[in-house]
């Protein structure tokens, strides 16, 4: 039998109503700042989905668009201003960033006030002191409302994280440590990565490596969290493109069954990021 279908659009549509009606009680209407460097289309998929959403939750969202060759300055520049601005309460870089450009300075840049992804040094060492006034990074934080939505308890349950991002992996680990789950984090070359994941509770997977976790990974039972996403295929040939996640999702559900749990690829933790974004903004704004 399959596993049960961990949906991220129905919990972010279950928050929709709530968050209408919160951010409508605030005064004024609050506003967001999305900078974009460059047209990556998988960056350009993710602003959309934000603006989308903002759009129906009463946020006005700006999208700052600067080109690929645009100079470390000229990014300073844009996010000194949306700082400046009152009216903007949450900036996003959108990442990555292109090779040119030093992240950790551009990151830093931001008002950790404004900071709703939670990518700020100030912001990461909040966490890592697991001070209750941190900004959970939006990926993380959609996560563990995930889960918490549909009943899984990670209380001393062992929960394995492929994948050591600032980004995701490591935010992930220090929140479910939090929540006293037993975590261990490894990655794409870990030793004996199987007897890792196998031997887990729960596994959260964010490596950017298309169906990296399959049978011998897993076992019956187990809540699969694939945070990976790829296009697999070429725009404007025959062959049509498919999202795909770090997880073969067909192979695994079956290993799993229906004692076990998974995400969609797409629909299960992109929609839980683009909420985690929006309720670290209305935690902004208080």
């Amino acid at each position: 039998m399959s596993p049960r279908i961990l949906s991220g659009n129905t919990v972010r549509d279950s928050r929709l109503v709530e968050l209408i009606k919160k951010f409508s009680e605030i005064t004024p209407t609050p506003e967001l700042a999305i900078i974009q460097v460059g047209d990556r289309p998988d960056s350009a998929a993710y602003i959309k989905a934000k603006i989308s959403f903002a759009q129906k939750v009463g946020v006005v969202a700006h999208h700052i668009y600067l080109p690929e060759n645009a100079s470390q300055e000229d990014i300073v520049i844009e996010i000194k201003k949306c700082n400046e601005n009152k009216l903007i309460k949450g900036v996003i870089v959108q990442l990555p960033l292109p090779a040119h450009i030093d992240r950790d300075v551009v990151i830093n840049t931001i008002d950790p006030h404004k900071d709703i992804d939670g990518q700020t040094a100030f912001n990461m060492q909040c966490l890592r002191e697991g001070r209750p006034d941190a900004i959970v990074p939006a990926t993380a934080r959609g996560i563990r409302e995930l889960l918490s939505y549909y009943n899984i308890d990670i209380n001393n349950k062992k929960v394995t994280v492929v994948g050591r991002s600032a980004l995701v992996g490591t935010p992930v680990a220090q929140v479910f440590a939090r929540y006293r789950a037993v975590v261990t984090v490894a990655h794409s070359k870990t030793i004996d990565l199987m007897k890792e994941t196998s031997s887990a509770n729960v596994i959260i997977v964010a490596v950017g490596k298309p169906r990296l976790i399959s049978t011998e990974h897993v076992r019956s039972g187990q809540v699969i969290v694939d945070v990976g996403i790829t296009r697999e295929g070429e725009v404007g040939l025959d062959t049509k493109t498919k999202l795909v996640g770090d997880v073969d999702f067909d192979k695994v559900s079956k290993v799993i069954g229906s004692t076990g749990a998974i995400t969609p690829v797409p629909g299960g933790v992109g929609p839980m990021t683009v909420l985690g974004l929006f309720e670290n903004l209305l935690d902004a704004c208080k």
